[in-house]
């Protein structure tokens, strides 16, 4: 079984544990900060609401209904389907996504090289 690591995610009401893998994680808490680093920049009416990475942890154990574990390449997935649909004008966006989907992509070969032998 391969090493997995969770990055806590938190918007104020509930926690999300995104399971990525050991070598992939600090990248997920990474591009969290960017993003919210460049979010305030965004002019588009509907820009998504964004958890914060709050912590990384090697092992979870959920004790209460709002806390939940996701898998980081469909959270991944989730995010770039978010960011895509945003209109911007003023903000060169592409370069947010650009990011997202090279960790998205990144996810996506280690899950077919790592399932799929």
């Amino acid at each position: 079984m391969p090493a997995m690591r969770y990055v806590l995610m938190s918007d104020h009401q509930t926690f999300t544990f995104v399971e990525m893998p050991a070598t992939h994680a600090y990248q997920l808490s990474a591009l969290n900060l960017r993003l919210h680093k460049e979010m305030d920049k965004l002019t588009a009416e509907h820009v998504p609401a964004l958890p914060k990475a709050i912590a990384e942890c090697n092992d979870v154990e959920l004790h209460h209904p709002s806390a939940s574990v996701v898998s980081g390449l469909d959270y991944i997935n989730e995010l770039e389907r978010q960011f895509a649909g945003i209109r911007e004008q003023a903000y060169p966006l592409i370069a947010l996504l650009t990011e997202i989907r090279a960790l998205q992509a990144q996810l996506e070969q280690w899950y077919e090289e790592e399932y799929d032998e």
